[in-house]
């Protein structure tokens, strides 16, 4: 952690930056006589100078806060013990080079916002993940939530440049930058991607864009009800060589919410220019017949989930995955109400389930974990407020957990609790 933070450099309201140097250098880093110039940063924002003071404010009066964005997803993770909450609402695009493929935006903004921006010039942003079209780029970021174009672009860690955050301490850092090749500061934006908002408030990110593709093409096919047919697809899937965008499992209550009957499918995203396309699709064809999808399915799959629901999510080994889904598909397997779908690819299943059938969902989820294929662990994403403390365990914290926690919030004031009382 101190390694990351070394990396970055601060900044005040004025955009100097900040510690010492010999008179007449900008700041930076002294070491064995030599001074490393820092690179002059652009002045802070009003709302990354906002959230600055009021975490300072908090910090020295010990008073927890809970970090918000949009707001529609805040029943994910534990309760979170805070007496206010800092809002990150900031939705503007800072810096846009389509010719380098970036886009630096603020943490409020939302993902469909920047997609639409990036659309207008052939690009898009990879980042789709389940919930509400208004989530923001800051909650994406701090929770690293992936959907289906993880399969191709991998998770939000890989497609991050370079963060501006606000620790714990009231520090505002800088890690990464805004160009492909520059590395400079990448633990931090590693490490602040997927902590949750428990280390710092992400306020301003840099994405990697892709170019939008010639032909963009979904399909969808059937999968046998018997679990034994249907593994022998999905392994059959697996070794095929393919290059689509997305590869995403549903079982036949997720294709009945989707408006595509009540069977088991895989959608396929296959992209490129028309050749290619082609060449995919006739692989596809070797599993069975091949339906034309309007993409639209996509977008409907990320908004599938019911409001309040409970979710868990399963991850084993890619490998695993053809015998693992075989066996949850079928209708019968879980219980009645619960959707599910998987991203082969990354080996993760998420089960959105009805609050009557938690208890159900967690014997099922126990007999999968004895299942001989590979090895298998499961948290739940959301659950009622009253029963994170019945279902899942509390995180547990190591030495380097603490160590890290202890250098970006000592004092424990962001988002509280929401790993678990033993993170803390």
């Amino acid at each position: 952690a101190h390694r990351a933070l070394a990396a970055t450099f601060t900044a005040d309201d004025t955009g100097r930056e900040t510690g010492d140097a010999p008179s007449g250098t900008a700041a930076g880093a002294i070491a064995d006589g030599v001074v490393r110039m820092a690179p002059r940063l652009p002045p802070l924002r009003e709302e990354t100078a906002r959230i600055r003071d009021e975490i300072s404010a908090a910090r020295d009066a010990g008073i927890p806060l809970r970090i918000t964005g949009a707001g529609s997803w805040l029943d994910a993770g534990r309760p979170v013990a805070a007496a206010r909450t800092i809002a990150v609402r900031d939705d503007a695009i800072v810096e846009y080079n389509p010719g380098d493929l970036t886009m630096t935006a603020r943490a409020g903004a939302s993902l469909a916002a920047l997609d639409e921006a990036a659309r207008a010039n052939g690009q898009c942003i990879a980042l789709d993940p389940f919930g509400s079209v208004r989530g923001t780029l800051g909650a994406t970021l701090a929770t690293a939530a992936a959907g289906p174009l993880a399969h191709a672009f991998g998770t939000p860690r890989d497609n991050v440049l370079g963060v501006e955050l606000v620790t714990g301490q009231g520090l505002v850092a800088r890690g990464g930058g805004r160009v492909v090749k520059n590395v400079a500061g990448f633990d931090l934006t590693r490490l602040a991607v997927g902590s949750w908002g428990t280390l710092a408030v992400i306020t301003e990110a840099t994405l990697r864009l892709r170019a939008v593709p010639e032909h963009d093409v979904t399909v969808a096919i059937a999968l046998a009800e018997k679990p034994v047919l249907a593994a022998a697809t999905l392994d059959q899937l697996r070794r095929l060589p393919l290059a689509a965008w997305a590869i995403e499992v549903v079982n036949g209550a997720v294709a009945a919410a989707l408006g595509l009957g009540n069977v088991p499918l895989i959608l396929a995203r296959i992209a490129g220019n028309e050749k290619l396309v082609a060449a995919q699709r006739t692989s596809l064809a070797s599993l069975g017949d091949v339906a034309t999808l309007d993409d639209a399915v996509w977008s409907r799959l990320r908004g599938v989930e019911p409001l309040s629901p409970a979710v868990a999510r399963v991850s084993t080994l890619p490998s695993a995955m053809p015998a693992l889904l075989g066996d949850a598909l079928p209708a019968g397997a879980m219980p009645d109400g619960t959707l599910i779908h998987s991203t082969p690819s990354r080996g993760v299943i998420r089960c959105i389930v009805p609050h009557h059938a938690l208890g159900m969902l967690r014997r099922a989820v126990g007999r999968a974990r004895r299942h001989p294929s590979a090895p298998l662990t499961w948290i739940w994403e959301r659950l009622p407020a009253g029963q994170w403390g019945e279902l899942a365990p509390s995180a547990v914290a190591t030495k380097l957990g603490r160590r890290t926690r202890d250098a970006f919030d000592p004092a424990r004031i962001l988002n509280r609790g929401i790993l678990g009382e033993s993170e803390s």
